[in-house]
C-alpha cells in the first residue's frame, strides 16, 4: 500500500512538474512589441524602500522616469502601471503593495475612472488580453483573487473563466502554433523591459493636429469608479500613506472639464492633493514636437524626463519625500538601475 501511495505521489508530481514548464512555455512572453505585458511582474523584485509608488495605466509608465526622480531628488520610486489598467484593478494593485512596503507616497492616475465596469472598455477578446496583461502577472494573493473577480464580465463568470487565471495553460493551450523563438529563448528566464516600471520610448513623432472627440451625453463618472476611489482614499490613510491624484500630460484620450471638475471636488472634501498636468505643460517645458513618440498620446523619454524632473520637487519639497543618496546602501542599488537605464537608452537612441 505504501508503495502504490509513493507511485502515486511521484507520478502526480511529474505531471506538475511537465504542465508547469509546459504552461511556462505556452504562456506570452511580452519581449517583443507588447512588453507591457512583464511590467506588473518586475516589481516584485524590486519591492521594498520605495518612498514613491506611481499605479496606472500607459500614462504613468511611459509619461514618468524614475531614474530621473533618483538622480535630480534621490527619490526612490516605482511604477506599478500596466496598458489599460481600470481602477478596480488600480485599487487591488495598491493594496498588494502595501504587503511588500509602505510608501510614503502613493500616485494614482484617474484617467481610468472614465471605465466603469469591465463592459465599458471595448471588445471582450481585446478586453481579456489587457486584463492577461495586468493580472497574470500578480502573485497570487487575495488581492490578486479579488481583482481577477473585479475584471470580469457576467459572460467570463459563467464560462467560469477564472480558473484560466489560476491555471493559465487553459486560456494559452492553443498557443502551438503561434510560438516563436522568443518563447524558447524566454521559456524560464526573462530580461528586464522596464526600469522600475518605465517603459522607454525614445521615438520622435511629433503632434500633427489637435485631437477632437465628441462631446458626451453624461460626464459623471460611475459608482463603482468611485467606489474603488474612495477604498483606495481610505486604505492609504489607513496605512499613512500620502495618496495623491494626478492627470498625466497626454492629450488623448481627451480628459474634459467636467471630469476635471469632479476629481478637484472630491481632492478637495478628502484633503488630497489633486494636479492636473495639462495645466501645467508649459512649466514641465513639454514640446509636443520632439517629447512624444506617438503624436502626443504619451510621452517619449525626453519628455519622461521633464515630467519627472517637474513633479519631483513636489514630492521632494512640498510632500517631504526624502533624499536618499546619502544611504549607501540604497545608493548602491540605484547607481546599477541608473547604468542600467542608460545603457538601455543609448542603444535604444542607434
Amino acid at each position: 500500500m505504501k508503495k502504490k501511495i509513493a507511485l502515486l505521489t511521484s507520478a502526480l508530481l511529474v505531471c506538475g512538474i511537465l504542465l508547469y514548464f509546459l504552461q511556462a512555455l505556452l504562456v506570452p512572453k511580452y519581449m517583443d512589441n507588447t512588453k507591457e505585458g512583464a511590467l506588473i511582474g518586475e516589481y516584485y523584485e524590486n519591492a521594498g524602500n520605495n518612498d514613491v509608488i506611481f499605479i496606472g495605466d500607459c500614462e504613468v509608465y511611459e509619461n514618468f522616469s524614475p531614474i530621473t526622480l533618483w538622480e535630480s531628488y534621490g527619490i526612490t520610486s516605482y511604477i506599478r502601471g500596466s496598458a489599460q489598467q481600470l481602477i478596480w484593478q488600480s485599487y487591488y494593485l495598491m493594496e498588494e503593495t502595501f504587503r511588500y512596503e509602505t510608501p510614503k507616497v502613493m500616485v494614482f492616475n484617474v484617467l481610468s475612472m472614465k471605465y466603469d465596469t469591465p463592459k465599458s472598455t471595448g471588445a471582450q477578446s481585446q478586453r481579456g488580453a489587457y486584463n492577461r496583461m495586468t493580472l497574470d502577472g500578480m502573485r497570487w494573493s487575495a488581492s490578486k483573487w479579488n481583482s481577477i473577480q473585479a475584471s470580469m464580465t457576467e459572460e467570463e463568470k459563467e464560462k467560469e473563466a477564472a480558473y484560466s487565471y489560476i491555471f493559465p495553460i487553459l486560456r494559452y493551450h492553443d498557443r502551438w502554433s503561434q510560438l516563436k523563438a522568443d518563447d524558447f529563448q524566454y521559456w524560464l528566464k526573462r530580461p528586464t523591459v522596464s526600469d522600475n516600471g518605465y517603459l522607454m520610448q525614445t521615438g520622435i513623432k511629433p503632434l500633427e493636429d489637435e485631437y477632437v472627440e465628441r462631446p458626451l451625453a453624461d460626464y459623471s463618472f460611475g459608482e463603482n469608479s468611485w467606489y474603488y476611489l474612495e477604498k483606495m482614499t481610505q486604505l492609504c490613510k489607513e496605512k499613512g500613506t500620502q495618496l495623491v491624484l494626478i492627470k498625466a500630460p497626454s492629450l488623448s484620450p481627451v480628459w474634459w472639464d467636467q471630469w476635471d471638475a469632479q476629481i478637484e471636488e472630491y481632492a478637495a472634501e478628502n484633503d488630497l492633493l489633486y494636479i492636473n498636468m495639462l495645466d501645467h505643460q508649459e512649466e514641465i517645458g513639454i514640446d509636443w514636437q520632439y517629447d512624444t513618440y506617438d503624436a502626443g498620446l504619451h510621452l517619449n523619454v525626453y519628455g519622461a524626463e521633464k515630467t519627472a524632473a517637474w513633479f519631483g520637487h513636489i514630492l521632494r519639497f512640498e510632500l517631504q519625500v526624502p533624499d536618499r543618496r546619502e544611504d549607501a546602501a540604497i545608493s548602491q542599488i540605484w547607481e546599477k538601475k541608473v547604468n542600467t537605464y542608460r545603457d538601455r537608452k543609448e542603444v535604444m537612441e542607434q
